[in-house]
């Protein structure tokens, strides 16, 4: 880690770098990525903060957030592996592949565990995905979700992933649960929308929880109110 310390909730508040770390945070639902980055700016009073991936709003999970000099191994952790645990909700496709968004099609047709498990472990391996118009990927200098809240769907490039492992962790009336391990960029919003059609129904993320990047897991990251009482220890 270039001598870069890692802040866990096993550090020692003594060890705080004034130079830069790399801080592992358990991001709450309905608050965005940035939110996280603007709050911590509050709590260290440092400006030049960073992570190695965002998530989306209502996702929760890890956030490897890059303090000062951390900032600069950014690209490098970017490229890390990483596991999410989701559940995924049968029947109803949304224009943003998860719960945030508005019902476009629904499907009263049952599947059964072994179709589901079957068709989820057809994903595993590499592939192609198709960005979803509610995601951040640029086009022509433009957020596309900047385009999508306007109504305006525009041809994207499919991109390569790949799908290390799936586990199906649970079945019950109309919805199932996953443990997802995944290259940089994968959207797991996606992969839903996917199952369910392939499944020939719909599908979309009830669920999203980041459980660890790369050599990183949330067992040791911070919530942040819980690193704020960190901090205030160290500086007392």
């Amino acid at each position: 880690m270039n001598n870069i310390p890692v802040i866990t909730v096993k550090t020692e508040n003594s060890h705080i770098s004034p130079d830069g770390f790399i801080l592992l945070v358990d991001k709450d639902p309905d608050c965005t990525s940035f939110d996280v980055v603007a709050k911590l700016r509050k709590i260290l009073r440092i400006r030049k903060i960073g992570h190695a991936g965002t998530l989306d709003p209502f996702a929760t999970g890890l956030l490897v957030m890059l303090i000062g000099k951390a900032t600069k191994m950014q690209d490098s952790l970017m490229m890390n592996d990483k596991v999410y645990e989701c559940t995924v909700k049968l029947g109803e496709r949304t224009d943003s592949f998860d719960r945030t968004g508005t019902v476009i099609d629904t499907s009263d047709k049952k599947v059964t565990e072994s179709e589901v498990s079957k068709t989820v472990m057809s994903f595993v391996g590499e592939g192609e995905q198709l960005p979803p118009m509610f995601s951040a990927v640029k086009k022509d200098g433009k957020r596309l979700y900047e385009l999508a809240r306007k109504g305006i769907e525009i041809e994207r490039e499919p991109r390569k992933v790949t799908i290390h492992s799936i586990k199906v962790l649970g079945i019950d009336e109309g919805y199932f649960r996953m443990r997802v391990g995944c290259s940089k960029g994968t959207y797991i919003r996606t992969l839903a929308d996917d199952i369910g059609m392939k499944l020939g129904t719909f599908a979309h993320l009830q669920e999203l929880r980041r459980v660890s990047s790369g050599e990183f897991s949330v067992d040791d990251a911070f919530k942040l109110s819980g690193f704020a009482e960190f901090v205030r220890s160290a500086e007392n």
